[in-house]
């Protein structure tokens, strides 16, 4: 055992199943800190994720307390001043794991680097994904541009992998402090307290996200395939918050779907999602400019127009059109939105507003609990038109076709949009038809902010521009 404290940075590794950092830590020292490195202006823009990420670090100390383990929270203003400051110490080895963005990955480099020159141990291992981004490229080198291939290559590279041992993370023999002028998890809690509702819902700890997954596979997984289509059911496994946290590692998804003897098309399904999230990874490092700028450089000149009015309209869920509307409500209420209704909202906002994606991806950022850059920036360029394997620009998701196939009875609407909740499933889609003396379109809901044919039209012909 070293005599050196063992730290670990926690970032998006919130479980102590396939911690391979932590792990190794506790493997070779006495007294292991974690420690969480808040950085507040990363945060400025994700509102939704402060509320997730205090209560992911209060449940994980407790968690790390019984095994004598500290968690302690610094709050810094650069990562680079922190451990330009720590490698003047030099009582600890430091473990991490990876995080799968350009950034970060360029910053482990300077690390490795400076903890190198100062003789001062340190290990980075594998995050939180299947493949390492560079286990992955077609056949001259090159990377992948298109989904279907690099799944069919990524999904066989990884089951081909011999497994690693399984390590378990040990009991620490006592208990230690290291860092001074430490932040509690409190602290983080967004200052307007829209999230109250959050905590009804959800639950931010591994032991929890365990057990979602396995009730998912349990009674939802056979009909994924079918049933993630529709927002009126539970459908989907909504692990996503817990993934992009880190309280789920994919390599534990995977093997407890493969665990089910007989695979169904909902399996196949449900992996290629997260495969998805692999190739959205792949994108942002061989291209990292996408994370700022259209992937495809003809969308430079796009005619995006300013509004204003219409992007508060569709923020608000007063669009007019209740499957948008019900979405962005859903989204505000909940910190989630349902896939199938991501696309309808997205589409909307790009192709019938003509209102720049960036404005799209900016406002999930900040409502979404899942959010993560490469599946943010990649999905909300998927339905712009401008990503990598990206929806042909002329396909224009029309609001009320979506809504009357993928919610039928009206009853997701009716849910999220109460101000409908009497209407008969022949308007709940189009209230505009409605001759009613009861309900009046304007008084008790908005009128619809464009006209779906006119804003098909003009979308079309801003499209032939590039």
């Amino acid at each position: 055992m070293d005599k050196k404290i063992g730290l670990f940075w926690l970032r998006d590794d919130f479980r102590l199943i396939k911690n391979h950092g932590l792990i190794e830590a506790t493997t070779k020292h006495n007294q292991v800190v974690v420690f969480y490195l808040y950085k507040k202006n990363i945060y400025e823009d994700q509102e939704a994720q402060k509320w997730w990420l205090s209560r992911s670090l209060s449940n994980f100390k407790k968690k790390l307390n019984e095994l004598n383990i500290t968690l302690e929270i610094v709050e810094t203003n650069s990562f680079k001043n922190f451990f330009d400051d720590l490698i003047n110490k030099k009582d600890f080895a430091i473990y991490w794991n990876k995080v799968y963005e350009p950034d970060y990955l360029k910053f482990d480099e300077y690390l490795l680097n400076i903890f190198k020159n100062k003789n001062i141990y340190c290990k980075r291992f594998k995050g939180n994904a299947l493949n390492e981004i560079d286990e992955v490229k077609k056949g001259d080198g090159t990377p992948f541009k298109v989904f279907t291939p690099f799944w069919r290559t990524a999904e066989k590279f990884f089951s081909e992998k011999i497994p690693s041992k399984e390590r378990a993370i040990k009991k620490c023999k006592n208990k230690t402090n290291y860092f001074k002028n430490c932040i509690s998890a409190e602290k983080i809690l967004p200052k307007k307290d829209w999230f109250k509702n959050f905590e009804k819902i959800w639950i931010p700890d591994e032991h929890h996200a365990l057990k979602e997954l396995q009730n998912f596979i349990k009674e939802r997984i056979a009909n994924y395939s079918e049933g993630r289509n529709f927002p009126n059911i539970v459908g989907t496994s909504k692990l996503s918050p817990f993934i992009k946290f880190g309280q789920l590692h994919v390599e534990t998804i995977w093997n407890e779907c493969i665990k089910k003897k007989t695979k169904t098309i909902g399996t196949s399904k449900f992996l290629a999602e997260i495969g998805w999230r692999e190739f959205n990874h792949a994108l942002i490092n061989h291209f990292p400019h996408m994370l700022k700028s259209n992937y495809s450089k003809k969308f430079d000149k796009f005619p995006w127009q300013k509004n204003s009015k219409f992007l508060n309209a569709w923020k608000k869920g007063l669009t007019g059109y209740p499957i948008v509307d019900a979405g962005m409500r859903e989204l505000y209420s909940t910190g989630w939105m349902h896939n199938r209704v991501r696309m309808i909202v997205g589409s909307f906002l790009v192709k019938h507003l003509l209102i720049n994606w960036k404005d799209g991806e900016k406002h999930f950022r900040n409502c979404l609990l899942d959010y993560s850059p490469a599946s943010n920036v990649a999905g909300w360029q998927w339905v712009a038109g401008c990503g990598a394997d990206a929806a042909p620009y002329f396909r224009i998701f029309n609001p009320i076709l979506q809504g009357e196939k993928f919610d039928k009875e009206g009853e997701y609407v009716k849910r999220w949009v109460p101000e409908l909740k009497n209407l008969s499933k022949k308007f709940i889609h189009k209230p505009w038809e409605l001759n009613d003396e009861k309900f009046k379109l304007g008084r008790d809901y908005p009128n619809p902010i464009v006209k779906h044919e006119e804003a098909r039209s003009k979308a079309l012909s801003a499209f032939k521009k590039i």
